[in-house]
């Protein structure tokens, strides 16, 4: 395994039994040059391993500089090997070089004459086998990981440090020669390794360590002759040019098999087997126990104790030479948890998982996005941590208003950090917004990829809205982007994005689109009031695509099939709440900051004049027209010449909510609807129509309930069968409690009169009342006072 010059350290990535493994070679065999598997493109920065604002977990984030899209990662927690290395090699002033086959490879093309290029950007079709598991296999165990953490894991360093090394190399030296395991681009690889230990030589360094992984090291201690090697590395493809840095990572990331994950299971468990000195099993068990009492689980110390044994026990029994992760988690589970798997899931979570984020120093390479984003997360006081938090925010006030435009540009450039969320606080108010925070360490690429859009957050936020509105194919993206930037405080991209809207808008002549462009106008329309922002534009952007909607709305509804009226349902409601919003308030309220700047007349994204608040204030009236014309628009001549019935039934509905149908008027249409005149499948979609988003208004005028029940129990058996479906869906969208009191009312008799009040007071059996009279008592506070027939009686 070793010659004169070189020793070779074969480790399994993120292994903390290897992390310490190196660590004592490294310290016994004292080497001139330190080679570590890794892209050869780091070796610029790899010093700054040795800034104390380097904080594990971190990973070298390595992208194309012409498509920031192409990224790898290279991730390093503080008990892996590889970083064990470098900070031996940084903190004692030695060389370090990383030696894998560079990243722009990777990132180039693959040739489309299926040259051997191509081995660099994917693996071969046939899956690879995985090392630990045959060997594992061949030692008669049928869990790989379970024997890697017996035989290297959990042993400590011997007397000769190079030992261990020495032994994984035979075994993988077995099965390198059966050709098991070998890829065509884990050749590529090992080639450029030999060329780069050659490099280390020819530079004079006499006592080299490579650290790579124990795969690798058959490949290197053999070392063909530089023709070969050269010969091997002619069919590569042209390397990409190429930027790197540091970037934080998170525990949780490397416990994830796919994306850009490691595939660690447990990296909280391994960081503490790598930190912690002599039995790691009961400091482990104490912090779960500390765990679980901070979620009030009562776990004592006796529980502690007896976990510790249980585990140890486990152990024992298993043939292992320490209790390892099942052994200690058996322990929690029935022990400390007591059985609960939810409990035992919270311990896997924190601890076995964990949320550790790491640091980077300000000195390692960013592009200037990067860095302003950094300027302002610290000026701002919003820290990036990999646990999700929850915030609220009080628009109202500065810091929280610049939060909230930070958290909204970062979405419109995919970086969503944050999330809306829930808010915990009950308010209806608009100043108010409510997060969930969650950093990713893949948002550096993100990042990387939004510089192209500017050097700045807000510089970046305003040119993607701007090219993102002119690539908009529909309306309802371009008011949705329009409110985007009104939330987001970009007040340069929204002159260009309300002119493709007013043009967009112009042109389509679709009512489902413009019904669904007006909701988010509208909203938009409130939250710039909240945030001091001109808002005639929208004013009039608004208004004109709500009289639109007035207009053709009715004869957009005819002849719609089931789905389609569904949709449009939907769409109803949206545009009705949208307009009763925007006729309410036709100014800004008084309350709202005021605008920094006056809107340019000259300016072709600003309206000559705003919208006039009598317009708006007529709005609703003819939003009510409307809807009184499509409630009108029956299918006399077959469906396909009117109006569904659940479209008809909700303009009914909506016209009674808002005071402009009185309910002798709502009845008289029920009733109408409800003949025998109409097909029962329409009348069935009216009445859903008509109860939908609450059906207490049955309640309130048993007449309605009575037509109702006079058409339901008057159909036929076969048509019942058909509307049955309607019918339940109808009711079952109603509330509990009303469809309780509506089956008490039905079943207590006829409907649309109210309800007999029996009077038969004088029947009331007292022996039964007066046995409550102690309990109610009780209960009250009181002192009973039982009547002296019930006392003579119980003595």
């Amino acid at each position: 395994m070793t010659t004169p010059e070189v020793a070779l350290l074969g480790i399994r990535h993120h292994g903390p039994g290897s992390a310490r493994a190196v660590a004592a070679a490294l310290a016994q065999w004292r080497p001139d040059a330190v080679l570590v598997e890794g892209p050869p493109e780091a070796d610029a920065i790899v010093h700054l391993a040795g800034e104390k604002d380097l904080v594990p977990p971190v990973a070298l984030l390595a992208h194309a500089v012409d498509d920031p899209a192409k990224a790898a990662f290279w991730p390093y927690a503080e008990f892996s090997p590889e970083w064990v290395a470098i900070r031996h090699a940084v903190e004692h002033d030695l060389p370090v070089r990383f030696i894998d086959l560079p990243a722009g490879y990777g990132f180039a093309p693959a040739p489309e004459d299926g040259a051997e290029g191509a081995a660099v950007a994917e693996e071969t079709a046939e899956p690879v086998a995985d090392p630990l598991a045959l060997l594992a296999e061949a030692a008669g165990h049928d869990d790989a990981e379970r024997w890697w953490e017996d035989v290297v894991e959990h042993r400590a360093p011997g007397t000769d440090a190079l030992a261990p090394f020495a032994a994984v190399a035979e075994a993988m030296g077995a099965l390198r020669a059966e050709g098991l395991g070998e890829s065509r681009r884990d050749l590529l690889r090992e080639a450029y390794m030999r060329q780069q230990i050659r490099a280390a030589r020819r530079a004079g360094h006499r006592r080299i360590a490579v650290v790579c992984g124990a795969f690798h090291v058959p490949a290197l201690e053999r070392m063909p002759t530089v023709a070969h090697d050269r010969a091997l590395l002619a069919g590569l493809p042209k390397k990409v040019r190429t930027d790197i840095t540091w970037v934080p990572w998170t525990h949780r990331r490397l416990s994830q098999a796919t994306g850009y994950g490691a595939g660690v299971q447990s990296p909280g468990w391994y960081h503490h087997l790598f930190a912690t000195d002599g039995d790691p099993v009961p400091r482990w068990l104490t912090r779960a126990a500390d765990l679980l009492r901070a979620e009030d689980h009562p776990v004592s110390s006796a529980h502690v104790i007896e976990a510790v044994r249980l585990a140890e026990t486990l152990a024992v029994l298993r043939g292992r030479p320490l209790a390892g992760l099942t052994e200690t988690l058996d322990a929690v589970r029935a022990v400390l948890c007591e059985g609960s798997e939810v409990a035992l899931e919270l311990v896997r979570d924190r601890l076995v998982v964990g949320d550790a984020l790491g640091e980077v120093p300000d000195a390692a390479p960013a592009v200037p996005l990067q860095r302003d984003l950094t300027r302002l997360q610290r000026s701002l006081r919003l820290k990036p941590e990999a646990a999700p938090k929850d915030l609220d925010l009080d628009l109202r006030k500065e810091t929280d208003a610049a939060r909230s435009r930070l958290l909204h540009r970062l979405r419109l450039l995919g970086v969503d950090w944050g999330a809306p969320a829930r808010s915990s606080v009950n308010s209806t108010g608009t100043f108010r917004e409510s997060w969930r925070l969650c950093w990713q360490p893949e948002f550096a690429v993100r990042i990387a990829e939004a510089a192209q859009w500017g050097t700045t957050v807000e510089e970046a936020a305003v040119n993607k809205a701007v090219g993102t509105a002119r690539a908009a194919g529909e309306l309802a993206e371009l008011t949705g982007l329009v409110e985007t930037c009104l939330l987001a405080g970009l007040s340069g991209a929204l002159p260009a994005v309300m002119r493709v809207l007013a043009d967009c808008a112009a042109l389509d002549t679709d009512v489902a689109h413009l019904a669904g462009a007006l909701p988010a106008l509208v909203r938009a329309l409130r939250y710039g009031d909240v945030r001091g922002t001109d808002h005639g534009a929208l004013a009039e952007a608004a208004s004109g695509l709500a009289e639109r909607i007035c207009v053709g709305l009715p004869p957009a509804c005819v002849g719609l099939d089931a789905q389609g009226a569904e949709a449009m349902r939907a769409r109803l409601d949206e545009v009705h709440g949208a307009i009763g919003l925007l006729a309410a308030d036709p100014a800004a309220p008084s309350d709202a900051a005021p605008s920094d700047t006056a809107p340019d007349p000259d300016d072709p994204g600003v309206p000559d004049d705003p919208a006039d608040p009598a317009d708006l204030a007529g709005l609703a009236d003819r939003w009510a027209a409307a809807l009184r014309s499509l409630a009108r628009r029956e299918p006399a001549g077959g469906p396909a010449t009117g109006a569904p019935g659940l479209l008809r039934g909700r303009a009914v509905r909506l016209l009674l909510d808002d005071g402009r149908l009185d309910s002798e008027e709502a009845g008289r249409r029920l009733r109408l609807v409800l003949s025998v005149a109409n097909a029962p499948a329409d009348a069935a979609g009216w009445v859903e129509g008509f109860l939908t988003g609450g059906g207490a208004l049955l309640l309130h005028d048993p007449r309605l309930l009575a037509l109702l029940d006079e058409w339901l129990t008057g159909v036929s058996g076969e048509v019942f069968t058909d509307v049955l479906p309607l019918l339940r869906r109808t009711f079952a969208g109603l509330e509990a409690g009303v469809r309780t009191t509506i089956g008490g009312r039905v079943a207590a008799g006829p409907l649309g009169e109210p309800p007999a009040v029996h009077a038969a007071v004088g029947e009331l059996d007292r022996a039964r009342a007066d046995a409550a009279v102690p309990v109610v008592a009780l209960l009250l506070g009181i002192r009973p006072r039982i009547p002296r027939q019930a006392a003579g009686r119980d003595t």
